[in-house]
């Protein structure tokens, strides 16, 4: 029998116009934005992929709660409903909340790296690795090789290789390594999981080493949807049964609540260590507020507590990695290279194989990014040799295996008709790919380059 449409659990009560432009006015406001979808307002975006952080549809609940804000500076009581789901879904004691995950990768690294010490990651984040590098760390790629590969079908490519980091002991000691920061579902990889096998391996490989694992806990419940799908043991268990497991293997974690958490702003610290959490309450006061609001208005910690439980609903986090899985599947059926197994929450176009004629060092993700929105309005991302940077070192470019474009979807705001949209104009693209041309850039800034840096086409 064949299998039942599964529809989203849940309806819509507010909508949003959409306004669709010309090409002829599309190419004009590429050119305005130096080519770089970062720049382009976003009154002037149809459908808009740029990132899933902060762009979530938030519910009537989360709604409700925002007019419930205590905007006390100091004791707020939604601090204290923060509080309260981290514990119950979480696991961790503490929590410390931040404006966005950004200030608390900030604060951690400034906290727990000494300068000269290594941070493994299960292949690097572009703003985590600008903390770890400016409190003076060094980043180390301990990921398994299969995730530099897009053409691999690993279906835990996330994973932590343990032979890299018994290298990095051998060579450089125990205490050269301030911490492992292990993401799920890691972003640079194209959305790709670990597996819990994987994660309690490396958890004990850390106990015997003495080296804390701090979690990047951004998109851990789509990690535990692939867990509950792929892995063994896993079938009969419910997402919040298997993140409370995930999160019970590390020391703590920062989060960016513009994820998972479905709400537009906001982060937090959360964490089992008690001094780590003393110090992070001084810090956070110094930058960002009082530690029971953190920089957030009242309003906002309410939206998160109210979306940490709503994250971990089966149905929900079904839906929403079905989305993805949609767009992903359109692609490959019309026979475009993606990075694949297909991603939790973004679809990641292989430009090195959508335009073999692009030399890397003419950046072909970032023009291939330029061209979906010149034809048809949908803004997607770089995620290649612009975001990878420079060596802070040699000051060459960075040159990453994967030069990729991120199409990242929102939670709960377009519908299969937009992704339809979406994967029509790639596929257009793909049958003129010769056309697209290579950029060459002529504004870098110094740091995080991708946000702002400008390019133009390379002529004939």
């Amino acid at each position: 029998m064949r299998d039942r449409t599964i529809a989203e659990p849940y309806k819509i009560k507010v909508v949003e116009p959409l306004r669709m432009t010309t090409r002829e006015y599309r190419e004009g406001k590429i050119r305005e934005a130096g080519y770089n979808t970062f720049l382009l307002r976003s009154e002037d975006v149809y459908i808009d992929l740029l990132t899933d952080s902060g762009t979530a549809a938030m519910s009537d609940n989360q709604w409700a709660g925002m007019m419930l804000g205590d905007e006390a500076y100091a004791g707020s009581r939604n601090f204290y409903h923060l509080e309260d789901a981290v514990r119950e879904i979480y696991g961790f004691r503490y929590v410390v909340p931040t404006h966005q995950g950004r200030a608390a990768e900030h604060i951690t690294s400034q906290l727990r790296i000494k300068p000269g010490q290594y941070v493994p990651m299960n292949m690097y984040f572009t703003t985590t690795r600008e903390h770890v590098e400016r409190a003076g760390g060094i980043f180390y790629d301990c990921i398994i090789d299969e995730a530099h590969d897009p053409q691999s079908r690993h279906p835990f490519k996330g994973n932590v290789d343990l032979g890299k980091l018994n290298r990095l002991v051998e060579d450089k000691g125990r205490d050269a390594i301030a911490y492992l920061s292990i993401a799920p579902c890691v972003n640079m990889a194209g959305g790709q999981p670990f597996s819990m096998e994987n994660l309690r391996r490396v958890a004990a490989w850390a106990d015997r080493h003495g080296i804390p694992i701090i979690f990047d806990a951004t998109r851990a419940v789509e990690n535990c949807y692939f867990i509950q799908q792929r892995e063994p043991g896993y079938a009969g268990k419910s997402i919040r049964e298997i993140l409370r497991e995930m999160m019970s293997y590390g020391e703590g974690c920062t989060m960016s609540a513009k994820k998972d958490n479905l709400v537009n702003i906001g982060g937090f610290i959360a964490t089992n260590n008690e001094d780590f959490f003393v110090q992070a309450k001084e810090m956070v006061v110094v930058f960002e507020g009082l530690h029971t609001y953190g920089g957030l208005a009242g309003r906002d910690m309410e939206a998160i507590a109210r979306g940490i439980y709503e994250m971990v609903d089966d149905a929900y986090i079904a839906s929403r990695v079905r989305q993805v899985e949609y767009l992903g599947n359109r692609l490959l059926e019309a026979g475009i290279p993606i990075v694949e197994p297909i991603g939790g929450h973004a679809v990641f176009l292989d430009a090195k194989r959508f335009l073999p004629h692009i030399p890397q060092d003419q950046f072909p993700a970032q023009a291939l990014a330029a061209a979906l929105y010149v034809d048809s309005g949908v803004r997607g991302m770089e995620r290649g040799i612009v975001s990878a940077g420079r060596d802070p070192k040699t000051g060459e470019n960075r040159v990453p295996k994967l030069e990729l474009v991120r199409l990242a979807i929102p939670r709960r705001v377009y519908t299969n008709l937009h992704m339809d949209v979406v994967a029509e104009s790639c596929i257009a693209l793909y049958e003129e790919r010769e056309k697209i041309r290579g950029l060459r850039m002529v504004y870098e800034p110094e740091r995080l380059r991708f946000f702002q840096a400008r390019f133009e086409p390379i002529m004939p």
